[in-house]
């Protein structure tokens, strides 16, 4: 069972999402907050595995609680998962920067947004089509790439490059001819030698220091 917290300032839209959400027998809901000090305290108290968190609230915004809900110790298995009527490149990379692990627009189809919070309750990251497009485009306009980690592997680089591209677990097994177990000690030793949180930060990291590149074939 996949404990939800939602956080949406309309009432009315955050109904509809607690309605939805609890039609479906692998998800239980903890609770609902309207702003994002008060998500801060849910996320806290009921130690929810998916946050659906709006983005634009009055006081704190979903940023900002996104922040502080990652960098906490007591909400260490908590994600994010912001939703948006705003289909805007800088507040997708401020998003996936303040720790969000996926980020989807409101217009979203019911059974989509039931999947997406299991994949990135399982620790995967999810972004829509949409947003994918936009952010790749996104990272062909930043500054020089940082040096990436001295301390990674060869294999590593290449399992790194292939979560960039999306790909899962399987399908890195498939393409680099390894085991499904060898690909998840891969993307986990990735995880703790780069510091990141989750998929969705792999991507940024490799982005970031040219270890992928946008439009690069696999």
């Amino acid at each position: 069972m996949i404990r939800v917290a939602v956080v949406d300032d309309q009432a009315l839209v955050r109904s509809a999402f607690v309605l939805l959400l609890r039609s479906h027998p692998g998800l239980t809901v903890v609770g609902e907050a309207g702003d994002g000090r008060t998500a801060v305290a849910l996320a806290r108290s009921a130690r929810p595995d998916v946050v659906l968190m709006d983005v634009r609230m009055p006081g704190m915004d979903g940023l900002e609680a996104t922040r502080t809900i990652v960098a906490d110790e007591r909400c260490r298995g908590t994600r994010v998962l912001m939703l948006t009527t705003y289909d805007d490149d800088d507040l997708v990379h401020e998003a996936l920067r303040a720790g969000a692990s996926g980020f989807l627009l409101k217009d979203v189809r019911p059974q989509h947004l039931l999947d997406g919070i299991e994949v990135v309750a399982a620790g995967e990251a999810l972004l829509a089509p949409t947003v994918t497009r936009r952010l790749i485009e996104l990272f062909t306009t930043l500054p020089a790439p940082r040096p990436p980690s001295a301390g990674i592997t060869d294999r590593e680089r290449d399992v790194l490059r292939a979560v960039a591209r999306g790909q899962s677990n399987q399908e890195i097994a498939g393409e680099l001819h390894l085991g499904y177990g060898t690909v998840k000690t891969h993307v986990s030793s990735l995880l703790l030698k780069l510091g990141c949180r989750d998929r969705a930060q792999l991507v940024m990291y490799a982005y970031e220091t040219g270890l992928a590149v946008p439009g690069a074939p696999g």
